[in-house]
């Protein structure tokens, strides 16, 4: 979620980011962005300080009141630093001041994702696929594997939880924005195709029945 009361500076970070491959929700509003944390999972909150209705500072600190442990990158043009101290002791995760470098704020992003992955390196794997956190990509013993947008997502998200099933619901917030839906039956139909597409890498997508998915080994 990006939270940022400059309607140009929104409409052009959210759009670096969906080229990027993120799923992307915008808010303008500290009251709209406090609401939307306490309805739904981000992997990462953008979020600025001066913002309408409710300070930046407030919203952090309700969701860490709701144990909400979502990243939080405080985007702000405070740079004194006590403002850094209030927000890093509040729970951000990190602080990054206005005016900023498009190339730091990414690689920002990505430090902050393969954290929370729990990931030492900027690569992940299983078995003979392997993912490249910086350049979002995957491949099959060295090969590249070129994947639609929503399929890379969705394998993005099962190998970043290895050996555990990512629930329905999680995939379904991940995928989507409010601004638009996901169906099961999509669902459905694009862990087909990446069973099909991973198939020559030994890997495969099982269905915890009722709950939702996991990347396995095939036998042999």
């Amino acid at each position: 979620m990006l939270v940022e009361d400059n309607l140009s500076l929104a409409d052009g970070l959210s759009t670096v980011l969906r080229q990027s491959g993120y799923a992307v929700d915008v808010v303008h509003d500290g009251v709209s962005a406090e609401a939307l944390t306490a309805a739904v999972s981000f992997d990462l909150v953008i979020l600025d300080l001066n913002l309408p209705q409710m300070d930046g500072l407030d919203v952090l600190r309700s969701m860490r009141g709701r144990r909400n442990a979502a990243p939080v990158m405080i985007l702000t043009a405070r740079g004194a630093p006590e403002d850094r101290v209030k927000g890093l002791d509040l729970g951000a995760d990190d602080y990054l001041i206005k005016p900023f470098d498009i190339g730091e704020f990414e690689a920002r992003i990505r430090s902050l994702l393969r954290r929370q992955a729990g990931l030492r390196s900027a690569t992940a794997s299983f078995g003979a696929l392997e993912f490249d956190l910086n350049g979002r990509s995957f491949s099959v013993a060295g090969q590249p594997l070129d994947l639609p947008a929503r399929e890379r997502d969705l394998l993005e998200l099962l190998i970043l939880r290895p050996g555990k099933v990512v629930a329905r619901d999680t995939i379904t917030e991940s995928l989507t924005t409010i601004d638009d839906d996901l169906s099961p039956n999509a669902i459905e139909q694009y862990v087909s195709r990446l069973r099909k597409r991973l198939a020559l890498a030994g890997v495969t997508v099982r269905t915890a029945r009722g709950i939702g998915y996991f990347l396995d080994q095939t036998p042999g």
